[in-house]
């Protein structure tokens, strides 16, 4: 049975209050405007949004989009892609070179990564505080099943409210959103890929009634462990892209080939 997006675990007796979280500053870096925000203020940004939503009818969704390489590059080269990335309320970034190259530009710098991998376990500690649900969106079938009990084995009173594979076509988007809105979820979890991830949440965003809506790629199966994650020293050495394409040098090694460079030249001149 779904648990309601008001239903709250035992442990959790009063709900944060809807106070204004420090404003986020942004640098623009390749062209994409990012905010430098650490995990705890997007969890902050994150919390208010939301419960503001549940308040007020008129709330706007809050799309939340990642920068990494691949998403730089294709902005660059993706018209499409590059009028809904710009149009994310918020844009954080999840490849670390860009954490690096903020240090020495002109701007805020950004204090940390904030690898969407990283960032959902700690989403999930603040919402299994606060009371806040999840919905969890793509993957093959059983996947965000699989996610989902991954994560409420460390959070076993966070609160999943519906999960749903990513094997629907545009006919069916609008069934998808009111299943969605009807779970009564907080976060949406996106794991459909770029573009199609940013296209939807943009397609979509004053149909949904959830506080965020949080693009996360393959985060899913991350999760899950299909993916295995870099050794600590790699992901703080911004080489986690490293591992990744020698993990799966397949189905990845044309996308750095061509994205990493071209990402770093467009990081570094524009």
């Amino acid at each position: 049975m779904l648990k309601s997006r008001f239903s709250t675990p035992g442990n959790i007796t009063n709900p944060a209050p809807i106070t204004n979280p420090t404003p986020m500053p942004t640098i623009t870096i390749g062209g994409v405007k990012i905010v430098a925000a650490s995990m705890d203020t997007l969890a902050n940004h994150m919390s208010h949004d939301c419960f503001r939503a549940r308040t007020n009818k008129d709330f706007a969704s809050r799309t939340i989009f990642d920068a990494n390489g691949q998403g730089v590059s294709l902005r660059a080269t993706d018209k499409e892609f590059r009028d809904n990335l710009d149009q994310g309320d918020i844009i954080h970034a999840d490849g670390g070179f860009l954490v690096a190259l903020s240090r020495f530009k002109k701007g805020p710098t950004i204090p940390e990564r904030s690898a969407t991998t990283d960032f959902i376990w700690a989403a999930a500690e603040r919402a299994e505080q606060e009371g806040l649900s999840f919905f969890l969106l793509g993957g093959e079938l059983g996947l965000a099943e699989r996610a989902r009990d991954a994560l409420l084995q460390k959070f076993p009173n966070l609160i999943i409210a519906g999960c749903h594979h990513g094997f629907f076509d545009q006919t069916q988007e609008h069934e998808i959103v009111q299943r969605i809105n009807s779970s009564k979820a907080d976060i949406v979890w996106l794991g459909l890929g770029k573009p199609r991830e940013q296209q939807f949440a943009i397609a979509h965003k004053h149909a949904f009634e959830a506080g965020w809506l949080v693009t996360c790629g393959g985060c899913f199966n991350f999760i899950t462990g299909d993916y295995a994650r870099a050794p600590l020293w790699m992901q703080k050495s911004g080489l986690e892209w490293l591992h990744r394409l020698a993990s799966r040098p397949r189905a990845l090694f044309m996308r750095y080939l061509i994205t990493t460079p071209h990402s770093l030249f467009l990081a570094l001149t524009k």
